[in-house]
């Protein structure tokens, strides 16, 4: 059975999740009882082939059109260096009291520079960040004399 064809509802079933990440609501898409969507939803994730088919889809996705932590590392490299550039709208006169708009490309500023260092810096763990401690129950406090 692992092998097995998807219907055409499974098929519009597995496109339907990817998009949506909730397996009641592509049911219903996909034509599938709005009473038992939600069952119904469960069901087909359960199945072997579906479940392949949609892993499989995400995957295709995933390679398509999401940034690898390589090139999201290489990014904010670039633009903590000052190597990326913004564009940005600007008067240009011409004389007389004409002016026209053009765009231009400027260096990323300062705060985008920055912003860029500090998730660079978090993601290497060079910020140690406060963490707070929920206790319950007794919490011993023994108090010295200074005698």
């Amino acid at each position: 059975m692992e092998g097995k064809e998807l219907s055409e509802r499974q098929k519009r079933f597995v496109d339907y999740f990817v998009q949506t990440g909730n397996a009641a609501k592509a049911a219903r898409l996909a034509g599938y009882s709005e009473k038992s969507a939600r069952e119904t939803g469960k069901e087909q994730l359960q199945k072997p082939y579906v479940r392949k088919a949609v892993d499989e889809k995400l995957a295709e996705l995933s390679n398509e059109r999401t940034a690898k932590a390589q090139e999201i590392l290489e990014y904010l490299t670039s633009v903590m260096r000052g190597e990326q550039t913004d564009e940005m709208a600007m008067n240009v006169g011409l004389g007389g009291g004409v002016t026209r708009v053009e765009k231009v490309r400027i260096a990323v500023g300062a705060k985008e520079r920055l912003k860029a260092a500090e998730m660079l810096a978090k993601v290497h763990g060079l910020f140690i960040t406060r963490q707070e401690l929920e206790i319950s129950g007794t919490v011993p406090v023994v108090i010295k004399d200074d005698i």
